[in-house]
């Protein structure tokens, strides 16, 4: 593979410059920044700020891969809230695009199998609106795969019009959640995949995905840890790179086939040590280069 390595900063746990210099440490070529909250929300940063930013990383050598605008919550489900989302997605891209990347990964949340069921509507309006900010500025928002099947998926996306809207491909989720192989999932989605994350993990229980994921309309049996927070739960479990259910091989020829040529950006959520873990991921997905 010739795959650029990223790796989230946040996922260092030790707020943002530091968390540059250790992604620089480990050997990442890149990284993905949360700009929801904090010293990262758009609100928050100006044009100077914003202009030094983009300097610091340029002088360790970095890139940013994509930033973080999942908003939590429903996604874009809740029809009372989205105009305040779409807004400060919007501002996100902004941000993005300032520092020098076209994607932002989000959440939309759980897509029904019903296309008439008044939340696919609610969610598909949303996204049209934000696929046409993002083609207006030659970027991307692209949607973390895991709740629903692929194919399922890329209906949706292929509903939109335009690809403003398109795939952070995440195998981890997939296997974790759906059950779906990652290599196929990636060429159901091969016409939208801009960005991925590296992770792996384990299925535990298979369960309908509102277990995991906050769902309008659905709530999971009561008594059940129903959060998705990697490696608490008892539905999957969060592992080390190679050390789950993702088949790493043919997950990465898939990709060649399609002739994806972007990051691979490591996301580690849990585990006592995420620098170490983190360091062997970058050394793990480096063994496939060729």
């Amino acid at each position: 593979m010739n795959n650029k390595i990223g790796v989230i900063v946040d996922s260092f746990r030790v707020g943002v410059r530091e968390g540059l210099a250790k992604a620089k440490k480990v050997g990442a070529d890149g990284v993905q920044i949360y700009a929801v909250s904090g010293e990262m929300d758009p609100a928050n940063l100006s044009a100077a700020q914003r202009k030094e930013l983009k300097s610091y990383i340029e002088s360790l050598g970095l890139e940013i891969s994509a930033l973080v605008g999942d908003l939590g919550g429903y996604g874009f489900q809740d029809k009372t809230v989205n105009a305040e989302k779409i807004e400060k997605s919007k501002r996100i891209l902004d941000l993005a695009v300032e520092l020098g990347t076209s994607v932002v990964t989000t959440h939309i949340g759980l897509v029904p199998e019903d296309k008439n069921n008044e939340i696919y509507q609610t969610m598909h309006d949303a996204c049209e609106e934000l696929a046409s900010y993002a083609t207006s500025m030659n970027a991307f928002f692209a949607i973390e795969t895991g709740p629903e099947p692929s194919a399922r998926l890329k209906d949706f996306l292929d509903g939109l019009g335009s690809k403003g809207v398109s795939v952070n491909f995440d195998p981890a989720n997939m296997v974790m959640v759906t059950g779906d192989d990652p290599a196929e999932g990636v060429h159901n989605l091969k016409d939208y995949i801009v960005h991925t994350h590296a992770k792996d993990g384990i299925r535990l229980k298979e369960v309908p995905a509102y277990y995991i994921y906050e769902t309008l309309g659905f709530e999971p049996p009561a008594n059940e840890n129903n959060t998705f927070v990697p490696g608490e739960g008892q539905y999957f479990r969060e592992v080390p790179l190679g050390e789950g259910s993702v088949n790493w091989q043919s997950y990465l020829q898939a990709l060649k086939d399609i002739g994806y040529q972007g990051y691979l950006t490591i996301e580690r959520e849990v585990g006592e040590d995420p620098e170490a873990d983190i360091s062997k991921a970058v050394q793990f997905l480096k063994q496939f280069r060729g």
